[in-house]
């Protein structure tokens, strides 16, 4: 049975006899579900679409399940569970380090399928409903505008506060001088941001010029890694 806010699942997997099979399942349980043979196809429906969950295929021709994914996460959070052989402990491994929020074995149990994934969107839903965003040791309360590391309160000022609000909102996702600049109502502006984004990285960082919360995304703008 469907819900008007069921969760759109994006199923990754070149074998049209699984793709199908695990569609049906995941709607029977209430998701909404759309289906990509290739990588390539699934970059071109996510410009397109936006997903609650990725279900991808490790062994895929061409680009697999791995690349794509490291591919991905360049710039979005999107959760993503990945389905592997029984015996393909390398790709679980690397499936967690290109940030896969969980794995399972294939052939599997439907149902546990459906318990895995659930348990990835209600983790995420509860970030998101407490207000408090948490990356490494650090933990920021979007609504008091505090920011802690390891339970110990870290000062930062209004404009690294506004700064930091802008990026918790969205977590995982690149802004542009530009979004930032529109999130902050014109209170910072063009160049104030990389300054601004540099002071903050001094106290989140611990080598400010390789970061690994708030980083970098070449030409794009900058992302609050939390994952």
């Amino acid at each position: 049975m469907m819900h008007d806010n069921a969760a759109h699942i994006l199923v990754i997997d070149d074998d049209a006899r699984l793709r199908d099979l695990l569609s049906r399942f995941l709607q029977e349980s209430g998701f909404l579900v759309s289906g990509a043979e290739s990588a390539a196809q699934a970059r071109s429906i996510l410009k397109n679409m936006q997903f609650d969950l990725l279900v991808i295929d490790v062994m895929m021709p061409g680009e697999t399940g791995l690349e794509l994914l490291a591919d991905i996460r360049k710039d979005s959070s999107i959760p993503a569970l990945f389905l592997t052989a029984m015996n393909e402990t390398e790709d679980r491994i690397g499936g967690l380090e290109v940030g896969a929020d969980d794995y399972i074995a294939k052939p599997f149990e439907p149902r546990e399928l459906i318990l895995r994934i659930q348990r990835i969107l209600d983790r995420q839903e509860q970030q998101t409903a407490t207000g408090l965003v948490k990356f490494g040791a650090f933990t920021f309360d979007c609504d008091s505008h505090i920011l802690t590391e390891a339970g110990q309160r870290v000062h930062i000022t209004t404009a690294e506060q506004d700064l930091l609000s802008c990026f918790a909102a969205t977590p995982n996702q690149v802004l542009s001088r530009d979004d930032i600049s529109v999130q902050l109502n014109g209170r910072m502006k063009g160049r104030s941001i990389d300054v601004a984004v540099a002071r903050l990285r001094t106290k989140l960082e611990a080598d400010p010029r390789f970061p690994v919360y708030l980083q970098t995304s070449r030409g794009k703008g900058w992302l609050l890694r939390t994952n």
